[in-house]
């Protein structure tokens, strides 16, 4: 990935605006002996599919880019896998990614799945459910953090020997938007309680 697309896309300030794409960088590790191996074949990223009406293509969110690549991979059903997603917006609710990725995990049980968002998709009115459907699904789901983002710097930007350096205020952004994601799933804890924030 190009650097200046990743800072622009991964940038967690709330005041950037006109990031209207989502990308995806991926890893896949298998379970060997009680030991995570990573499996560099299975490591890349990828962006959402736009809208054409001229083919009639009503265009793929990036979560489902994601799940339509799995099958090509014949990964061994006997095996555990985990996979980790760094993604710049967390998944949404009205496209049904969040569905999809819910019965993904539930029809593959082989499998982990690790989310690490930049931010928290909320132009979705049903965000909240989307996040805590993922989590009820098994998915780990967190904030990007100083450390995440500097991986990805490492991984999956073209960075020409440059070291990743943080925008102001990363640190800042990403422990306000850990506290958000912490009240929502939290949230979903008490209602399955019966109780109210």
């Amino acid at each position: 990935m190009d650097p200046d697309t990743f800072t622009f896309n991964f940038n967690n300030d709330p005041l950037v605006f006109g990031r209207h794409q989502t990308y995806l960088c991926y890893e896949v590790e298998r379970l060997d002996n009680g030991t995570w191996v990573k499996m560099d074949q299975h490591r890349s990223f990828l962006h959402n599919q736009a809208k054409d009406p001229l083919y009639g293509f009503d265009g793929r969110h990036t979560e489902l880019c994601f799940l339509g690549l799995i099958p090509y991979w014949q990964l061994d059903l006997a095996q555990t896998y985990r996979v980790t997603w760094f993604i710049s917006w967390s998944p949404c609710f009205s496209w049904g990614c969040a569905e999809q990725v819910r019965a993904f995990l539930q029809e593959n049980t082989h499998m982990r799945l690790r989310i690490f968002a930049a931010r928290i998709y909320d132009y979705d009115r049903l965000y909240k459910e989307a996040l805590q459907m993922l989590r009820g699904a098994g998915a780990q789901v967190s904030i990007m953090t100083y450390d995440e983002f500097e991986h990805c710097w490492d991984t999956f930007v073209d960075h020409q020997g440059r070291p990743f350096q943080p925008w102001d205020e990363l640190e800042e952004h990403s422990q306000a938007l850990s506290g958000r994601l912490q009240a929502i799933l939290q949230n979903q804890g008490n209602r399955r309680m019966g109780l109210s924030l």
